[in-house]
């Protein structure tokens, strides 16, 4: 029998922290959660546990980035996934947390209820389904359906041999189009579909050129996508692949 989903809430202000707890009662019953509101006693708690989600604001007391030495703790030791609910300005601190390597970031004052939940709905997921491909992967590596795993509409944190790869939207939404028409070639006039700027083929490659340095970050020996000369692209199930 597998154990329950834990989830440590880290919130130094208690309304806010049981708001948050309620919030996630409500969307899982079944989530075991644990609430801690200093930097001292959330670090020793996450070398402690096996958390599948944890949900942090950035200050906590008089410590004004006490989130970001938490993630950098968090990264160093378990890599969990990290939901970030700060008051701190989004357009300032939601690409510094993404560098960090948080999965998402919500402004307080400026979601409901139903967002918190749906992002916090939407990581789970990705972790179960991450946990699912780290699984498949420890019993076969051969088949490219089995180590890639992305959902086309939502298009976020494409999971590759159980990593999470990270990818600007644009080209998450490529990936998207080359892997749902995978051993297909994907024209170049297909791919500019789906950008909103730069429809032209030297922006095209700059797309792909992005995506395979993403993946062979994790996995050097990433070959999958094939430049097909003169016409476009193909997502190709085996190795033997060109390159741009």
């Amino acid at each position: 029998m597998s154990r329950p989903i834990k989830v440590a809430v880290i919130e130094d202000d208690l309304p806010t922290s049981n708001q948050l707890k309620l919030w996630i009662e409500s969307a899982k019953p079944d989530i075991v959660i644990e609430q801690w509101f200093t930097r001292d006693d959330a670090e020793a708690a996450i070398e402690r546990e096996n958390y599948d989600l944890i949900v942090l604001d950035i200050e906590l007391g008089r410590e004004r980035h006490a989130g970001v030495a938490i993630i950098n703790a968090i990264n160093k030791l378990k890599a969990t996934p990290v939901l970030v609910v700060s008051a701190m300005p989004a357009t300032i601190y939601r690409s510094i947390m993404k560098a960090l390597d948080a999965w998402d970031y919500l402004q307080k004052t400026t979601f409901e209820e139903s967002d918190f939940i749906d992002t916090f709905l939407e990581i789970l997921r990705a972790v179960k389904e991450r946990k699912q491909h780290q699984e498949q992967n420890v019993k076969s590596k051969n088949s490219a359906e089995s180590e890639l795993n992305m959902d086309p509409l939502r298009q976020r944190s494409p999971i590759w041999r159980g990593q999470r790869i990270n990818l600007p939207l644009t080209a998450q939404r490529i990936l998207a189009t080359l892997f749902a028409k995978r051993g297909q070639v994907v024209s170049y006039e297909d791919l500019y579909e789906v950008v909103k700027s730069g429809r032209n083929r030297e922006n095209i490659r700059k797309h792909v050129s992005t995506i395979r340095e993403a993946f062979r970050e994790i996995d050097p020996d990433f070959e999958c996508i094939e430049n097909v000369p003169m016409r476009g692209f193909r997502w190709a199930d085996n190795s033997n692949t060109g390159k741009q």
